[in-house]
């Protein structure tokens, strides 16, 4: 039953302390039962926000591949699902992995606190953004261009569903009541940056949700919700796991009414984490905040060397005459969040204060000089994928048949930011060198 485009859900709302409460155990509860978790920072909370649920000695989380747990063997303790209540339910005891897992239930616990709104994990960025969309069940979606992948998962919609995908910036009038409004921000692949604000404000006036993709710009960069989003989804697989190990999809949402619904439907869905992968998840996210942090500061400098280079600012970048004249020889444009001068003082700066992420795209002369240049770079992995400790730069087309054959994807690791310039100079001189001897 459809109420406004979204099923309403149908579960008690008490049930979604799976995602907050703390054990049963007496002893751990003595250790929690005065600490708001909420109330702790970014960086505190991503290394404690689960401790309530860690019921064993061990210090870092164990390892559960199980997919099946056993029941209470007392009788009394017999309470099958669909009559549990608060009183019956144990966040730390677990029936069948597809529906939690001790590490997934983890990682939720954290990222419902890093994302300020109950989340949920998924297999991928893409199953969690299939899961939106048959969630809400909108005739139509708003969408930029963007990760390629969504507009997969809105063309398998529109071919069961008859869903129409109308553009981004279309007349307000196309949205109606229970549409969905879907923002990448920033967007792939070049890192810039849309006004959350701007197309929340579009959406709640005729009706509609809007969801944020904020892949690009996790905690403690963005904070979609801040700026009137319904649902938040991260691609775990990028920054939130940032080891480039594991597959994850994430969404949070302003309704915690929503939790069950989506519970259910990711149980039929099937579109769950294994427990390896979760416990992946809670140790990589232990280290979001340094990691990303890093990342975009290193993007950024980066970025004001490239950009600089193309403009003539080089004061303050570090590079030589000669290194802006080899970048000038062979970049055409770079693209960046951090480049939106103009958008910075309206909205940007409130929208992204701690950063602005640490993937950009630059465009070469030429769509051979931008095949070639991956080869000749040292510290960059050509690879796809984004958000890891290491640096990667993708030839874009690779992967995405939607793009200019001139444009390189890049995504900037925890290494030191001058070697990497370095690299990326030593890798437009090696082009130059080689078309000055054809």
């Amino acid at each position: 039953m459809a109420t406004n485009g979204v099923r309403q859900p149908h579960v008690q709302e008490d049930q979604l302390d799976h995602l907050t409460s703390a054990p049963s155990d007496d002893v751990t509860n003595l250790a929690f039962e005065h600490l708001d978790i909420s109330s702790l920072s970014p960086a505190t909370a991503a290394v404690h926000a689960d401790d309530p649920l860690n019921i064993v000695d061990d210090v870092a989380p164990a390892i559960h591949v199980s997919t099946t747990f056993r029941y209470p063997r007392d009788p009394n303790q017999l309470f099958p699902t669909h009559e549990q209540t608060d009183a019956a339910h144990d966040p730390t005891k677990h029936i069948y992995s597809r529906h939690t897992t001790h590490s997934t239930t983890r990682l939720e616990a954290i990222l419902s606190v890093l994302l300020k709104n109950p989340a949920l994990t998924y297999s991928s960025g893409l199953a969690a953004f299939n899961a939106l969309i048959t969630f809400v069940n909108p005739r139509r979606v708003a969408i930029t261009a963007g990760y390629h992948g969504c507009h997969g998962v809105l063309k398998l919609h529109q071919r069961t569903s008859g869903l129409q995908v109308i553009a981004l910036d279309s007349a307000p009038e196309e949205i109606q009541k229970g549409d969905l409004v879907h923002l990448e921000t920033p967007i792939n692949p070049t890192g810039l940056a849309y006004n959350i604000q701007h197309y929340a404000d579009i959406a709640h006036s005729r009706g509609a949700y809007l969801s944020v993709d904020a892949t690009f710009a996790p905690p403690p960069l963005q904070d979609p919700f801040k700026h009137g989003a319904d649902i938040v989804m991260h691609s775990g697989t990028k920054y939130i796991g940032g080891h480039s190990d594991l597959l994850c999809g994430i969404l949070a949402v302003r309704n915690k009414e929503w939790i069950p619904q989506l519970v259910s439907d990711r149980l039929f869905l099937g579109s769950v984490m294994g427990g390896l992968e979760g416990w992946l998840g809670v140790r990589s996210v232990r280290t979001l905040e340094l990691r990303v942090l890093k990342q975009s500061e290193n993007a950024r400098r980066i970025v004001d060397a490239l950009d600089g280079a193309l403009t003539g600012h080089t004061v303050g970048t570090g590079l030589s005459q000669s290194d802006a004249e080899i970048i000038r020889s062979v970049l055409k444009k770079v693209y960046h969040a951090s480049l939106q001068t103009q958008d910075y003082k309206s909205w940007l700066g409130k929208q992204m204060p701690n950063g602005f992420g640490a993937v950009f795209s630059i465009t070469l002369k030429t769509p051979e000089l931008a095949k070639r240049l991956p080869s000749k770079l040292h510290l960059f992995h050509h690879a796809t994928s984004l958000g890891g400790v290491e640096s990667l730069i993708e030839w874009r087309t690779m992967t995405d048949d939607s793009v200019e054959k001139d444009l390189l994807r890049v995504s900037i690791g925890i290494e030191d930011d001058r070697d990497l310039l370095d690299d990326l100079i030593q890798g437009f001189k090696a082009l130059t060198a080689v078309d000055a001897s054809v």
